[in-house]
């Protein structure tokens, strides 16, 4: 039988104006937002809507907001469609994770919350104790991508971070061995090789500390079996019992993130049609680099729940 997925939104998809148009049609998302804001104990909403583009962008703001947006515009579809779309597993990109884990029924929206509060806030101490960047390779295969960070690593710390497509790869690490990468990148025929405008290097060795902190948040927050299949990212397979989902979210920060291999995973699984909820539309053209043949459609906005 053909499986439908949802997935969700990583950190990067923000943007002033975000579910302000969902808020102002959907009761469900409303209510998402007020619960959000009467747990963080600020207007998230209010920068979320009509803020500064700075401020959204922080590490620890950007994270809670892309969740409760997601989970906003999840409610909203469900609302709008009246459960006629059946979700057979999910999977979420980084921060998504949490997004597809409440969704799971897994972990309560305000545990979440607090969550990914504190691992925003945890990952951004990190970057500013351990300075690093991340960058972008279009165009090499993963062996290559290894093999090029392996030869910078002389400059220091640097490794695949994001495997998001067979050819799309982030690396992440200290700038100068991100940068002689860089460098190997175009020499060895990359495409393209962009610098990301991050504020630390995400997913590597560089965020240990963020990643032994946030054990003690999880290690006391409830969570439970799922009852959807969770594509979890860094092992690219199925995660259900509470211990395994522990481990992975603590992995999470200072471990690669198998994209690219969790998508095949979902295809080899039979999953035909994917949505994408939350902001933006990063996931549905990674997946079309994956595999066009498959069907992909995005859910962040108004507009884009009643289409759909």
């Amino acid at each position: 039988m053909a499986k439908t997925a949802f997935l969700f939104a990583g950190q990067g998809s923000q943007y002033i104006g975000m579910g302000k148009d969902i808020y102002s049609q959907s009761k469900e998302a409303r209510e998402v937002y007020d619960r959000a804001n009467e747990t963080l104990g600020f207007d998230l909403s209010g920068i979320c809507f009509d803020g500064e583009q700075e401020e959204l962008n922080k590490t620890s703001i950007c994270q809670p907001a892309i969740m409760v947006t997601s989970i906003a515009l999840l409610r909203a579809f469900k609302e709008h469609n009246n459960g006629n779309v059946t979700c057979h597993v999910t999977a979420g990109l980084s921060l998504g994770e949490y997004t597809a884990l409440v969704f799971a029924n897994s972990i309560s929206f305000e545990d979440a919350l607090g969550l990914v509060y504190k691992r925003g806030q945890f990952m951004q101490e990190a970057c500013e104790k351990e300075k690093g960047t991340m960058a972008s390779i279009i165009g090499l295969v993963e062996s290559e991508v290894e093999e090029i960070c392996k030869e910078a690593k002389k400059y220091g710390e640097v490794c695949a971070a994001n495997y998001n497509s067979p050819k799309q790869i982030v690396i992440s690490g200290r700038e100068e061995a991100v940068k002689e990468a860089m460098i190997i990148a175009k020499e060895k025929g990359a495409r393209a090789v962009i610098p990301l405008k991050v504020s630390g290097a995400f997913h590597s060795s560089l965020m240990s500390m963020a990643s032994s902190r946030l054990s003690k948040e999880i290690e006391n927050t409830k969570i439970s079996k799922c009852e959807i299949p969770v594509m979890a990212n860094v092992c690219a397979e199925y995660i259900n019992e509470p211990d395994e989902i522990k481990s992975s979210l603590v992995k999470q920060l200072d471990n690669p993130v198998k994209w690219s291999h969790s998508m095949q995973n979902l295809i080899a699984d039979g999953t035909e049609e994917f949505y994408e909820i939350g902001p933006g539309k990063v996931l549905a053209g990674i997946l079309r680099k994956i595999d066009p043949t498959k069907r992909i459609k995005s859910i962040n906005d108004y507009n884009s729940l009643v289409e759909n």
